[in-house]
């Protein structure tokens, strides 16, 4: 349990922002601006087959809201609390373990992405759309909130400055944000770029928010995920040890 109290530091901070005018809505402003837009506007004039635009489009910004938000929040407060506010070297130094340092990150991260995904779901529900809400579609949204915390903790720790984490954030959340069927179907791209987008996890975790079910093609994107989120918490251990100013 040594990693409670970084989790639970993180937690404070959050709540205090929490209290702050404006920033559920300036955290939640682009996907609530991409519901409205496309799926109200634009969405009227769109189909999908089998379903609604509106139906199509929300479990897509729900997974980019979580990758998004579990993503920036590590990644950004790691980056600050080592080059500014030196709070992440008292981690190293205290008595706590790399495992415990990452693990506490983490379900940080996981929890804001999953307080911004709620708000999103509840939004969505309010608006008319039909999700299948079950167990597996509870398992892939807190494996897409764990594994972009854990890419979070990688990121932060690698960064040297903040120009760092935004051209990480920008090769390789805003991609997966857009092409990862968030908007609009793979299938939709050439066969070649279709491959390389099977391959990221966010794809994965769209497929497994709009058809939540325990079949062959589910089981192998939650295994994907599992993988990845699996990787993403031991590379960050490996980094942790490895810690040197």
């Amino acid at each position: 349990m040594n990693w409670f109290p970084i989790f639970y530091r993180e937690i404070l901070l959050f709540q205090r922002r929490l209290l702050r005018l404006g920033y559920v809505v300036s955290a939640l402003f682009a996907p609530l601006l991409y519901l409205v837009a496309f799926g109200l506007g634009l969405g009227k004039r769109v189909t999908i087959p089998g379903t609604s635009y509106l139906d199509y489009l929300l479990p897509g910004l729900i997974a980019m809201s979580s990758m998004t938000n579990a993503y920036t929040w590590v990644a950004n407060g790691l980056t600050v609390g080592r080059l500014h506010f030196r709070t992440f070297q008292v981690f190293v130094q205290a008595p706590v373990t790399a495992t415990a340092i990452v693990v506490g990150e983490l379900l940080a991260g996981l929890a804001r992405g999953l307080f911004a995904s709620l708000i999103l779901l509840g939004l969505g529900l309010l608006l008319g759309s039909h999700l299948q809400l079950n167990l597996m579609f509870i398992l892939a949204l807190i494996l897409n909130c764990a594994l972009f915390a854990a890419m979070g903790v990688i990121v932060g720790l690698r960064s040297r400055s903040h120009e760092d984490t935004a051209t990480f954030t920008n090769f390789l959340i805003m991609p997966m944000a857009f092409f990862c069927g968030t908007f609009f179907p793979v299938n939709e791209m050439p066969w070649l770029v279709r491959g390389i987008i099977n391959c990221l996890p966010l794809t994965h975790t769209n497929h497994l928010l709009r058809f939540p079910a325990w079949t062959l093609a589910g089981l192998g994107s939650l295994t994907v995920l599992t993988v990845y989120v699996l990787g993403c918490i031991a590379l960050g251990i490996i980094i942790v040890r490895r810690y040197s100013e």
